[in-house]
């Protein structure tokens, strides 16, 4: 994963974020306006949700780098996409809205996430020609709560109930998440009342990763955020319920490609706090 230059500087960002909140639960969103140009790629880091970039830039727009390829404009990039890049030098400075989706939200709006695991897709792959209209009318919007309440109608629209996951499914990834990623995939399957093996089975094909990996997604996020906040590697290991600094390293390796000391430096997770501020990761001990 390639970094900054130099470290970004976020008072030359303008953040925005929704004046309401629950319009949509499962999403979140955030507005982002670069005032000068980047130099250098932003490296970004693994999110437990299905991510909407939406490029709203003047000229040639944002590009995203990954280890599947390179999108410009505005992407999707699925659960655990890996090493992740954004840059570009549109006129006038990066401009864009970001939309997370939970795993589940994001089977009911975009279809399948097993497509997108691990992938990132330019946003016309998925919505087809709602995309560009979408993009012209956030465009047009002369406030970030227009723009947001844009997006939110936007993604009303494309739900679809009967695409969701099984309630037990759903009921799953909310355990995950409420344990910070530490619960068993046995304990999950009881609380549940399904065997190991159906779900398994049923949250592979649903949300597009077994639970197993999805539990490591979330206490890698868990992980990262307690980095950022300064916490050491070792301290941070033993918070996060992983055997030892080795293991933390492995799992951060694996998913960003870089290593503790970096994921700590990353710009995205330096603004988390501001930008998504109902999701974020207490820094103290679980």
């Amino acid at each position: 994963m390639r970094l900054t230059e130099s470290p970004l500087d976020w008072s030359a960002v303008d953040v925005a974020v929704p004046r309401r909140s629950g319009r949509l639960p499962g999403a979140e969103m955030a507005g982002f306006r670069q005032l000068v140009p980047v130099h250098g790629d932003i490296a970004m880091v693994a999110h437990p949700s299905v991510t909407l970039f939406v490029d709203l830039s003047e000229g040639r727009g944002i590009v995203h780098d990954s280890v599947g390829g390179r999108a410009r404009g505005s992407t999707v990039a699925g659960l655990a996409p890996g090493a992740l890049w954004l840059g570009g030098r549109p006129a006038g400075g990066i401009e864009c809205l970001q939309i997370r989706l939970s795993p589940p939200l994001a089977v009911a709006v975009l279809g399948t996430s097993a497509d997108l695991t691990g992938a990132v897709v330019p946003l016309e792959d998925v919505w087809g020609r709602d995309a560009e209209r979408t993009e012209d009318r956030l465009r047009a919007a002369g406030t970030w709560d227009e723009r947001f309440a844009i997006a939110a109608d936007a993604l009303g629209r494309r739900l679809d109930v009967r695409r969701s996951p099984d309630p037990e499914v759903a009921a799953v990834w909310e355990l995950i998440l409420a344990g910070r990623g530490r619960a068993g995939v046995d304990s999950l399957a009881n609380e549940v009342g399904w065997s190991r093996k159906r779900l398994w089975s049923r949250f592979r094909s649903q949300i597009g990763l077994a639970p197993k990996r999805a539990a490591r997604l979330v206490r890698f996020d868990h992980a990262a955020h307690l980095l950022a906040a300064g916490h050491p590697a070792a301290r941070v290991a033993a918070l996060s319920g992983y055997a030892d600094q080795a293991h933390l390293h492995r799992e951060v390796k694996a998913f960003t490609g870089v290593t503790p000391t970096a994921v700590a430096a990353a710009p995205w997770l330096a603004i988390d706090g501001i930008a998504w501020p109902a999701g974020r990761t207490p820094a103290g001990p679980p």
